[in-house]
């Protein structure tokens, strides 16, 4: 399980990192076309606005690990230890049945555009629905964003059908990995945190008075200074 955690903590971090600098790169450039030659990347805005959307979804999971997420510890603050503590095994249970929850309904709602089966069940996945012709919907592209010629072959007889035709922009099949994969990177952020608290290595779920805890780090640097 550590080195598993070890293993997504390198992945989620080297992903956040990647993703903005490429935000930043294909930004810069299309302002430097558009201000400077009239010009600008067709495909950039596109591409800017998926790769926004991977950067949320893996900093939602990322924010569980760091316990970054913001929340109202309002109601915790004026009961005993006790209480304090089975609110915090309720808020676990709710966190987990939530993710749970998101992780069917985000691969139910990717597999109608990865040609994949979705589950069955109404609220826990007991198994995969079995697939008709009118259920591959893989042809779906995005607006501009052109297909890599060395991922073609690939993608074509993954996600077309006989008789469609060659794909002529990215499919949304790509982008929209994200969607499963960052519900399942929450779960198991979900778990990591329930496993903590269980074990009395964590206490909260939130992050809680950050403001008063940065103003006191500061005041404590200048002191220091």
């Amino acid at each position: 399980m550590q080195r598993l955690g070890r293993a997504i903590n390198t992945f989620e971090e080297t992903a956040i990192a990647v993703i903005l600098g490429l935000m930043t790169v294909i930004t810069f450039i299309n302002v430097v076309l558009r201000y400077g030659f009239g010009s600008s990347l067709l495909w950039g805005l596109e591409v800017v606005t998926i790769l926004f959307a991977w950067l949320v979804l893996f900093g939602i999971s990322y924010g569980v690990k760091v316990t970054a997420h913001l929340g109202v510890d309002a109601v915790t603050n004026i009961v005993s230890q006790p209480v304090k503590k089975i609110m915090l095994y309720l808020s676990c249970i709710a966190c987990l049945a939530y993710a749970l929850l998101l992780m069917k309904g985000s691969w139910d709602y990717y597999a109608n555009f990865a040609n994949m089966p979705q589950t069955t069940g109404r609220w826990f996945p007991t198994g995969l629905q079995e697939m008709r012709i009118q259920d591959f919907r893989g042809y779906k592209p995005t607006v501009q964003v052109p297909i890599p010629e060395w991922t073609r072959g690939t993608l074509e007889s993954w996600l077309l059908i006989e008789g469609d035709d060659p794909f002529e922009k990215l499919p949304v099949a790509i982008p929209y990995m994200i969607v499963p994969i960052g519900a399942a990177l929450l779960l198991f952020r979900f778990m990591q945190a329930t496993i903590r608290v269980i074990k009395g290595e964590q206490d909260s779920l939130i992050v809680s008075h950050e403001a008063e805890e940065a103003i006191d780090e500061l005041e404590a640097q200048r002191q220091g200074n």
